[in-house]
């Protein structure tokens, strides 16, 4: 190769690396594909949680992910189980779900209460859930999200800015909530990651409790425990949504923080502006 081949290979490499690094996963194999498609309009979903897929695109994330329908997937902290009514029944015939939940002694009552109702979503139509095993990730104590090692998938949906900010004892749970992560999954496995993105990492401050958290910071906690950045997805990008709002995201819907004050602007900006990314797990 002649020196200005060599330049010129260089220089590619980082675009060639930048293209990898955006680019979409494989397409979803068709069973799959049908499973998801039937679990999205399956009638054991509240017309409620329907309403907001125009915003979450749940079809497009786990086809993203490059979910399988045979796959060990955990799915952390998985709140009021909302993924969790799609993630169930595609796996439930030939993969696992582990739902990394709550504990049952946690101190705040709320997750109690949450534990206590995702608990019965799941015994209310048993045969979609017959794959899913509860778990728990509640640190410091609990943290065996699943079985080491033995993960294809591992799944955060806008949890991250919690884990990152202090708490009243000024400790993060970020670092554990990657060590978790990071010893479910197998060698080349995935671990895929929605949060409320934080547009311009020079002006984040890391002890606001807006909710939002940059991409750039996510990376930079996930490649500290041994991850490898893989790829990023614009399909939940949110233009309307300014980043600047009295009560964080908690403004927007549907949680609309102010009530009535301010409603109809809040519901034309819609769901939070979010992130997508992948990253996976070193086979050496």
């Amino acid at each position: 190769m002649t020196a200005s081949a060599l330049r010129a290979a260089l220089t590619a490499a980082p675009m060639l690396l930048a293209l990898h690094a955006t680019g979409a996963s494989a397409a979803l194999d068709a069973a799959t594909g049908k499973a998801l498609d039937a679990a999205i309009a399956g009638e054991h979903r509240s017309a409620e949680n329907k309403a907001r897929d125009v915003y979450r695109k749940p079809r497009e994330v786990l086809e993203f992910v490059g979910l399988r329908r045979d796959m060990t997937v955990v799915e952390m902290s998985p709140g009021a189980g909302w993924y969790t009514e799609i993630l169930g029944p595609v796996l439930a015939d030939q993969g696992r779900l582990y739902a990394a939940q709550f504990a049952l002694n946690d101190v705040p009552t709320y997750q109690r209460r949450l534990l206590g109702s995702f608990l019965t979503k799941l015994a209310a139509t048993p045969d979609l859930y017959k794959s899913t095993v509860i778990t728990h990730f509640a640190p410091p104590y609990a943290l065996e999200i699943a079985p080491r090692g033995s993960a294809d998938l591992v799944l955060t949906f806008r949890n991250l800015h919690n884990w990152a900010a202090e708490n009243e004892a000024g400790v993060s749970w970020s670092n554990v909530a990657f060590k978790a992560m990071y010893d479910a999954l197998k060698p080349g496995g995935t671990l895929g990651i929605v949060d409320h993105r934080w547009p311009d990492p020079k002006t984040e401050n890391p002890a606001d409790r807006n909710g939002y958290i940059s991409e750039e910071r996510t990376i930079r906690l996930a490649e500290a425990a041994g991850f490898r950045f893989a790829a990023r997805s614009e399909v939940l990008r949110n233009p309307k949504d300014t980043h600047d709002h009295p009560r964080g995201v908690w403004t927007l819907p549907p949680s609309l923080a102010l009530g009535e004050q301010d409603r109809d602007r809040y519901l034309a900006i819609g769901e939070s502006d979010r992130y997508l990314l992948t990253f996976t797990k070193p086979t050496e």
